[in-house]
């Protein structure tokens, strides 16, 4: 098997997939329905996938509900990134424990057992290729990233469905994954039947692809697939213009949209918990009561907090408008400067999960001068529909 080539799996190999690498030490992490959105878990069995859950999305608002498919990927994204995969929410990085005059040094950062991703969005991908960048490839390497992300196997899933939120198409980074994986699916459910279309991204999925002992894809079923994600590049709305975006905020500093934004913004950091490759972290030292053992955590912190931008002698950023020009400079400008590429990639999720309807197109088009933003975020009612 060839890296590119394209072989067709029926969806009842998807669960032969799964076990394949359990057998090979993988812990399968995949979507699962809970709560009443689309989460990423560890995945015990094929039946654990979102099977026939879609999700409707617009600023501020998302459901997820059943459309009566038997599709295993017909949703688009939850709110959770699979950045808590490779830079969990928390870690505890050291313990120090004391017995009678001893003191005992635990080091939490072990490494954990060989995870694989199933289910992988393009613009998800990109995210994952955007950390890699900052915590691997920067002069500080992340050792709790580098050991989860270590040998990972990433299956990614082709769109063939577009959220009102994507602008993927805007960032270059979907809804076609080109590269980053070791396999690429692209699910087609129609009168010839229930089935996937794999793409081999690496050796390692080559090798796992042919314990499966797949057909060979006929160039029609190849171009179905094409199609389908085609489709969907058209289907989204959503866009920003990126031509000269990084000095168009840079000669923006003091444009009144910053004010007007403000008054909405709740400095609530939703969309940074949200967002695929925010990476701001704070660290934290605990005692127990008995001052017997002592714990440093690293958890993930957010530049709408006040206390983020806090020096000696005070925070940096005491008003909602500057954190929030912060953020949006940063992902947009200052981050092309620091790594080399924007630290958006078009998921949506800032958009979908902001309580009150930002969005980050429209602010980026106001400062342009093009569209006005929505002036008075989601209503009561919308909030709570």
């Amino acid at each position: 098997m060839a890296v590119g080539t394209h072989y067709l799996l029926d969806a009842a190999d998807l669960g032969r997939l799964i076990t394949a690498l359990q057998n090979r030490g993988y812990e399968v992490i995949g979507p699962q329905f809970r709560d009443g959105a689309i989460v990423y878990d560890t995945l015990e069995k094929v039946e654990d996938l979102p099977v026939g859950w879609v999700d409707e999305q617009s600023p501020g608002r998302y459901r997820a509900s059943r459309n009566g498919s038997n599709a295993y990927f017909g949703y688009v994204s939850g709110a959770q990134s699979w950045k808590r995969v490779f830079h969990p929410p928390q870690t505890c990085l050291i313990q120090v424990q004391r017995l009678g005059a001893e003191l005992r040094l635990k080091n939490e950062g072990a490494a954990p057992a060989k995870l694989a991703l199933l289910g992988v969005r393009a613009c998800e991908l990109a995210a994952i290729a955007i950390q890699d960048r900052v915590l691997l490839e920067d002069r500080y390497r992340d050792p709790v990233y580098a050991a989860r992300r270590q040998g990972a196997f990433l299956i990614a899933v082709q769109c063939t469905r577009a959220a009102s939120t994507c602008f993927c198409t805007s960032m270059n980074t979907g809804p076609k994954a080109a590269s980053g994986f070791d396999l690429a699916l692209t699910e087609l459910i129609d009168e010839e039947g229930h089935r996937f279309v794999v793409e081999v991204g690496s050796q390692a999925g080559a090798e796992l692809l042919a314990e499966l002992k797949p057909h060979k894809a006929l160039v029609k079923t190849v171009k179905q697939a094409e199609a389908a994600v085609e489709a969907t590049a058209k289907a989204i709305t959503k866009n920003v213009d990126t031509a000269g975006l990084k000095e168009l905020l840079y000669h923006n500093f003091e444009h009144p949209e910053w004010d007007n934004v403000a008054k909405r913004c709740l400095n609530c950091g939703n969309c940074t918990l949200a967002c695929p490759t925010c990476f701001c972290i704070t660290v934290e030292d605990t005692s127990d009561v008995t001052l017997t053992r002592a714990e440093r955590w690293r958890r993930w912190d957010s530049c709408f907090v006040q206390n983020f931008s806090y020096i000696h002698g005070g925070s940096v950023r005491m008003s909602p408008k500057s954190r929030y020009r912060q953020w949006l400079t940063h992902k947009l400008a200052s981050w092309v400067d620091q790594f080399g590429t924007f630290g958006c990639v078009g998921c949506g999720r800032c958009i979908t999960w902001c309580p009150v309807g930002i969005d980050i197109t429209e602010e980026v088009a106001v400062i342009r001068g093009g569209a006005t933003a929505a002036s008075g975020g989601l209503t009561d009612a919308e909030r709570v529909a």
